[in-house]
C-alpha cells in the first residue's frame, strides 16, 4: 500500500501499511508506566447490583470502566492548555495529524546531579533539517521504558535554551520518551514547556508536545513521516498513538 506525497516541490513515497507504532499502551496494571506521584490506571468492569459487566462472570457483554490519567499513565499529546488559566482543548488545538518528522538521538549529560538535554546536542543531530516534527530518543534506550515507574526519580528533562531551539527552528510538533520535557521537581517553573509555547508572548496554539512515547532500537535515526492519532477528549491533553512511516523513496 504505497503512496506519495508532495511537499514544496519534493516527492516521497511511504507503504501505509507497515506502520511504526511508537506509543506505550495503557493497561490497568502495576505494569504500566507511572509518573506524578499516582497509582496504576484501573480497568475494571462496571458493577450494579448483581450485575457484573464482564462476559466470563454471566454479562452478555464486557463493559468496563476505565480511570487514568492522560499526563501520568503513558503516551500523551498536550496543547498550551496544559499550562494556562484559559481553557484550550488538544482536540482544537491539533487540527492536522499529518507530518514530516524527524527521529533523532540523543545522551542526555550530568550536570549538577541532573541529566539534561542540551541545544548543541538537539542542533547537532538535526544538522540543517527543520522538519514540522521532531521525536526524541533518549539512550540508553530499552523496553524497561514501557514499565518505568518515574515518580521521584528525576528523569532528564530539557534545558529551557533547548525547546527554545526546537522553537526558533519552526517546530511544531516535539515527541519525547520521557513524562515531561521539563524536570520533574522545578518548583512549578516549566521553563521548557513555557519556551516551547512562547508562553509570555504570542502564545503557539497550534503546537504540541507529546510525552511518554517509546521508540524500539531497531528504528534507525533519520526522516519519516508521523501521524499523530488522539483521542477526541476536550481535555488539555489526550492519550495518542503517534505513528512513523519510513520513507522509501524520495
Amino acid at each position: 500500500m504505497k503512496t506519495t506525497i508532495e511537499i514544496n516541490q519534493d516527492t516521497y513515497t511511504i507503504d501505509v501499511s507497515k506502520p511504526i507504532d511508537v506509543s506505550i499502551p495503557l493497561r490497568g496494571e502495576k505494569s504500566n508506566p507511572t509518573a506524578w506521584y499516582v497509582g496504576p490506571p484501573e480497568i475494571a468492569p462496571v458493577t450494579d447490583g448483581n450485575f457484573t459487566g464482564s462476559v466470563a462472570s454471566g454479562a452478555s457483554t464486557n463493559f468496563n470502566n476505565i480511570f487514568f490519567n492522560p499526563h501520568a499513565h503513558g503516551t500523551h499529546t498536550e496543547c498550551i492548555g496544559h499550562i494556562t488559566k484559559e481553557f484550550h482543548s488538544i482536540n482544537d488545538c491539533l487540527t492536522r495529524f499529518f507530518f514530516l518528522a524527524e527521529l533523532i538521538s540523543v545522551t542526555p549529560e550530568e550536570t549538577n546531579g541532573d541529566r539534561v538535554i542540551t541545544k548543541k546536542m538537539i542542533e547537532n543531530a538535526l544538522k540543517n533539517n527543520s522538519p514540522e516534527a521532531v521525536l526524541i530518543r533518549t539512550l540508553p534506550n530499552s523496553e524497561e521504558k514501557l514499565t518505568h515507574q518515574y515518580s521521584h526519580t528525576n528523569p532528564p528533562y530539557l534545558l529551557e535554551e533547548t525547546a527554545l531551539f526546537l522553537r526558533e527552528k519552526g517546530i511544531k510538533h516535539l515527541l519525547i520518551d520521557l513524562p515531561s520535557v521539563d524536570k520533574e521537581k522545578d518548583e512549578g517553573k516549566l521553563l521548557a514547556h513555557k519556551a516551547f509555547w512562547n508562553f509570555n508572548k504570542k502564545q503557539r496554539l497550534d503546537a504540541t508536545i507529546t510525552e511518554f512515547i517509546f521508540v524500539p532500537d531497531h528504528v534507525v535515526d533519520g526522516t519519516f513521516f508521523l501521524n499523530l492519532q488522539i483521542a477526541s477528549f476536550v481535555n488539555d491533553a489526550s492519550p495518542s498513538k503517534p505513528i512513523l512511516y519510513k520513507i522509501i523513496e524520495k
